[in-house]
């Protein structure tokens, strides 16, 4: 099972995902406690890939916020394989029931992030009207919108006004950085922005502080015996970490026992930074 590629051609990537066929119950839990406990990837990407028509599913209900929605699919595929990860088969619920959490989650943090932060606003009321506009849709008539915009309003316990100026804030056009502003319209809104970029000071003292750390990680490491240095090295220094599993095979010992052998080799090392890190140079 592969993957469909989220691509331009929207309507090919959607009839590729109608073709894909839910779980049973029994093959879910199945894949779920494979991945678990071997971190099997082929378990995982089953798991991810059965999953995906419930992913367009949920990103198709923020398409009002004017977000492409190949973006918002991708960013709830994200939040679907952070979800297959961390769950739990043996508490007894279903992956979806978990899943749609940090689907949401990474469908709405990238709509936060596209979205002009003015435009939205910043408290916790305010964002949490941002994403129920969509409540208040297509409205027959005037009569029946007020009445929306009124129910909306008391369950989120804010004025009726607020609802009215956050909707539209959302229909508004974006305000593009390259438009003129000021009185002569002289200079655009991008080169109002302040330089975010490090001075020179300031990078002088990251590479100081990279290569005093690079220095202590490689004391710190001599510390350790054989073993735990290769089991610090595989599992957190390499581009493709090791699981304890195969660790384990690699010692002919458990997943346990390696486990405690990383939780021992990074007390030392943590000990060790402790002593040193505060000598680090810091910048004023």
């Amino acid at each position: 099972m592969n993957y469909p590629v989220v691509t331009s051609g929207l309507d090919h990537f959607l009839s590729e995902i109608r073709t894909i066929k839910p779980l049973t119950p029994e093959r879910e839990y199945e894949l779920a406690v494979r991945y678990s406990e071997t971190q099997d990837k082929e378990a995982a990407h089953e798991l991810v890939v059965s999953h995906l028509p419930f992913v367009v599913k949920i990103a198709f209900q923020y398409r009002h916020y004017a977000v492409p929605i190949q973006d918002l699919i991708q960013e709830g595929a994200i939040g679907l394989m952070k979800a297959v990860k961390r769950f739990d088969p043996y508490k007894g619920y279903r992956l979806v029931s978990f899943a749609i959490w940090w689907i949401k989650a990474y469908i709405k943090n990238f709509i936060i992030k596209s979205w002009n932060l003015v435009k939205l606003g910043t408290t916790q009321a305010q964002r949490k009207l941002f994403f129920r506009m969509g409540d208040i849709g297509e409205c027959a008539d005037q009569e029946a919108k007020d009445t929306r915009v009124k129910e909306l309003a008391e369950e989120l316990r804010v004025k009726e006004d607020d609802v009215i100026e956050m909707e539209a804030r959302v229909k508004a056009r974006e305000w593009s950085l390259n438009d003129s502003v000021g009185a002569e319209k002289d200079i655009t809104g991008l080169e109002l922005l302040e330089d975010q970029s490090a001075n020179q000071e300031g990078l002088l003292i990251d590479r100081e502080n990279e290569e005093k750390l690079a220095g202590i990680t490689k004391n710190a490491l001599k510390k350790l015996d054989p073993r735990e240095r290769f089991i610090i090295t595989k599992r957190f220094m390499e581009d493709s970490a090791w699981t304890l599993q195969e660790l384990g095979d690699h010692f002919g010992t458990s997943r346990e026992r390696v486990r405690q052998l990383e939780k021992r080799a990074l007390g030392k090392l943590r000990q060790e930074f402790s002593s040193h890190l505060v000598e680090l140079p810091q910048l004023a």
